[in-house]
């Protein structure tokens, strides 16, 4: 028996503001930690925010100054990977000895990218996944991620991956991660629908996982004064109304699904049940069918701009006459 206690997070960010967010983040971890959770996980974009109700300043053939500003920023309040800012976060995870998953906007260049951070109990950033498929108009602030931020991380809890939002949506995505041996499959989320609870019992009777879904519950007051939302200027409108939930592998609650403010929900997990699942069914082995169907996943790095020298035995003459150069051989693509 590999017992643990873990931990979801239900908080809302502070809006646009990166420093006060990962203290808010510390504050929440140590009390986790005070409950006795080796895995923390936090919502989709906690540093620094889910710009809920925004619209960028932006229709179909025309943008204003005022949503570039908007964007101007919401990037200036976003976190570079790595950064004194992910060596804070670190320093979070060490202090309190626990594996810490956070939701976090990630600056790129010129690009922002919705993005989980993985950090382990001493502290170390050993691995993050970019959402590969922003949702709706998210494809406007958001970048795409690739198949190289698709991690599976062994910790001290069990093996940990990460599904950002609607991403849970992806079949192929999901079966990716089962693929790779999941056992706490985290859904970081802003999605706080009725139809989201049922998608994560599914997943985790599916994947025969443990589901730990992460979802910001925060009001319109948190944005401030210069914030301009569809939703209005109540300041107790609530703009993302939680509803996290901790899942065990036959798809019953081990915390149920919370809709009444900031919180933190546990729950002490046996990874054994997970054996004891995929008894009847394991959808990467005995009751898959290779033979009819497979699944290729592309896990290279897609940069935009590849450099390639000049190929083995041809001097920089050859090179700067544009002699034929030799593709380096293709790497073989994961199953």
């Amino acid at each position: 028996m590999s017992s643990n206690i873990v931990a979801v997070v239900q908080a809302g960010s502070v809006p646009y503001q990166q420093a006060r967010c990962i203290e808010k983040a510390a504050d929440l971890v140590a009390d986790a930690a005070r409950r006795g959770a080796r895995l923390v996980v936090f919502p989709e974009a906690f540093v620094s925010a889910y710009p809920k109700g925004l619209d960028f300043g932006t229709r179909v053939g025309w943008r204003d100054a005022a949503g570039r500003e908007e964007f101007r920023r919401y990037y200036d309040s976003a976190i570079e990977v790595p950064s004194a800012a992910t060596d804070a976060l670190g320093h979070v995870a060490r202090k309190n000895g626990i594996t810490l998953l956070i939701g976090v906007i990630e600056r790129d260049g010129g690009t922002l990218y919705c993005t989980v951070l993985f950090f382990s109990p001493e502290g170390a950033l050993v691995g993050k996944h970019r959402k590969l498929m922003p949702t709706a108009m998210e494809r406007l602030i958001w970048g795409f991620g690739d198949g190289s931020t698709l991690p599976v991380i062994e910790t001290p809890a069990g093996r940990v991956g990460s599904v950002i939002c609607w991403e849970n949506y992806m079949p192929m995505l999901r079966m990716a991660m089962y693929a790779k041996g999941v056992q706490l499959y985290c859904a970081s989320t802003v999605d706080d629908r009725d139809s989201w609870i049922p998608t994560m019992r599914h997943i985790a009777f599916e994947g025969r996982c443990f589901v730990l879904s992460a979802c910001q519950y925060i009001t319109r007051e948190a944005y401030g004064n210069d914030y301009a939302p569809i939703q209005g200027d109540d300041p107790k409108t609530v703009m993302i109304r939680g509803g996290s939930c901790i899942i065990d592998p036959f798809g019953n609650f081990l915390a149920e699904p919370n809709y009444l403010g900031e919180t933190i929900l546990t729950a002490e997990i046996d990874l054994g049940d997970i054996a004891c699942g995929k008894y009847d069914l394991d959808v990467v082995g005995h009751y898959a069918r290779p033979d009819v169907f497979t699944l290729r996943v592309n896990e290279r790095p897609q940069p935009v701009t590849v450099r390639l020298g000049p190929a083995a035995g041809e001097g920089a003459d050859a090179a700067a006459a544009g002699g034929t150069r030799s593709a380096p051989p293709a790497e073989a693509e994961a199953g």
